[in-house]
């Protein structure tokens, strides 16, 4: 018997063609993709030898030193670049420090150059949240002499400079070396390095940013120190007022500032093992108030952050394994974060 009605095509093979169109897609895809990807390493511009200096600070994620490349047109494209170091396994391996890099190099290249640490010879780059000695291991790295660097480090050689300017003399340097990349020839001295980082010190250290000091009750070197914690406890720019606004609620209140960055310090300069019972007057978490001095250096963010904390009133913070701050009122809720979010960071 003879039927108008269309034979219906067997399950199986529509199912077939089905998973081969979805192959070719897929395939066109990746490949196209394959195609960017190889295309975003190469040189931005291959005739522009021009370089510039990127610093690369300890703790730098590689989203953060993507979007600086990117920033500065050192790269195509900032997510080839986390690509491209991820699938090479290079997320642990960039290494701290100032690199002249340019835009006919490719991605490779620069990743390359991080990896080895080939770091720029005609600068001499300080770090944020560095401590002196760490500093002076930066210039015996750059190949100064270290009776040089002894000699060039003692404080009272720069007693007439003006960011010590009305009020007495600190007994060393911590915490007032500004961090940045300094230029230098065969015939540059570590004390004209140095002047020049407490020139810009000074400019970061406004009179906008004393009266900030100030109205904290704060004395200008009170606030330098405070800023050093503030600079170490938290990378992210955004979270640095916060904390500058936990401390100074915990101090109004008589309270321990219970900072664990600080007591690090003290077993830095003591030789000591680092624990929260380390008995020596940096430990914020055996004593109140502050430290006898700053414990760094410090960007201008912290010391933004301590002249004008943010409006809030949280009591307690805790930096989390993911990167995160948490912020808190009582103890039980700083305990319960940590406890959901602090299991490497805070077992240190």
């Amino acid at each position: 018997m003879y039927s108008s009605q269309p034979k219906k095509r067997p399950l199986k093979l529509i199912l077939l063609v089905t998973i081969i169109a979805l192959v070719v897609v897929g395939l066109a895809v990746t490949g196209a993709s394959e195609t960017w990807f190889k295309l975003n390493i190469k040189p931005l511009n291959t005739a522009n030898k021009t370089t510039q200096a990127v610093v690369v600070t300890k703790g730098l994620t590689v989203n953060e030193i993507a979007k600086e490349l990117s920033d500065k047109h050192l790269i195509k494209n900032a997510q080839a670049f986390r690509w491209y170091v991820t699938t090479n396994g290079a997320r642990n391996l960039l290494q701290a420090g100032t690199y002249r890099l340019s835009p006919s190099m490719s991605v490779e290249d620069i990743v390359t150059m991080m990896k080895e640490g080939k770091v720029a010879t005609d600068l001499v780059t300080i770090l944020p949240a560095q401590r002196v000695d760490q500093i002076q291991a930066a210039f015996s790295k750059a190949g100064y002499s270290q009776a040089d660097i002894a000699s060039a480090f003692e404080v009272k050689e720069y007693a007439t400079h003006p960011v010590f300017s009305g009020y007495q003399l600190p007994t060393s340097l911590e915490g007032y070396l500004y961090p940045d990349s300094y230029q230098r020839d065969s015939s540059t001295t570590i004390p004209q390095i140095i002047n020049q980082s407490l020139d810009q010190m000074q400019k970061h250290l406004t009179d906008e940013v004393k009266a900030g000091f100030a109205a904290h009750g704060l004395s200008v070197y009170q606030g330098v120190t405070l800023a050093s914690i503030v600079e170490n406890e938290v990378s992210n720019p955004t979270d640095r007022p916060i904390v500058a606004q936990v401390f100074l609620k915990r101090l109004n209140q008589g309270m321990m500032l219970g900072s664990d960055v600080t007591y690090f310090y003290a077993a830095a300069i003591s030789g000591q093992p680092a624990s929260p019972g380390l008995d020596s007057p940096y430990n914020t978490r055996k004593y109140t108030g502050l430290p006898p001095g700053p414990i760094s250096n410090i960007s201008g963010v912290s010391l933004n952050a301590v002249a004008h904390p943010a409006n809030t009133d949280w009591l307690f913070f805790v930096a989390g394994d993911d990167g995160k701050t948490y912020f808190s009122h009582t103890a039980e809720e700083h305990n319960q974060l940590a406890k959901d979010h602090c299991q490497k960071l805070c077992s240190l």
